[in-house]
């Protein structure tokens, strides 16, 4: 085996690797489309079945640009579910906290001993 094959096999295993990914990328977005039939969605998928490539070129130019903003919008949302998770778990105090608080009040003189004991063990209690 020569140097030469071995870098047209190194070649040739990327651009098939790049070609499975956008093959995969055209596949989760025909399903990821809401406004696309269930019959158009059918037809692509035989169409990519068995004339791949040329499908895959035809999909990229017909609707490249939708895929585009479909998988922005899919982003963006994803980000605002896992900002609102952060704010949720960010907010939520630890049991340690809580008692350290309720203790601040007491000493303070803001509550009383039987109030200190309730909010420990509302504290301690399991979720």
């Amino acid at each position: 085996m020569s140097f030469w094959d071995i870098v047209w096999f190194i070649f040739i295993t990327w651009v098939f690797v790049a070609y499975l990914m956008v093959l995969f990328s055209i596949i989760g977005d025909i399903f990821r489309d809401r406004e696309l039939s269930g019959v158009w969605k059918a037809v692509w998928m035989i169409a990519l079945i068995f004339l791949p490539f040329l499908t895959a070129v035809v999909y990229l130019i017909s609707r490249g640009r939708s895929m585009a903003e479909r998988s922005m919008r899919a982003a963006a949302t994803h980000r605002q579910q896992q900002d609102e998770y952060i704010r949720e778990v960010a907010g939520k105090t630890s049991p340690t906290d809580q008692i350290t608080q309720a203790r601040a009040l007491l000493d303070s003189g803001a509550i009383s001993q039987p109030e200190y004991e309730a909010l420990k063990t509302k504290a301690l209690a399991p979720v």
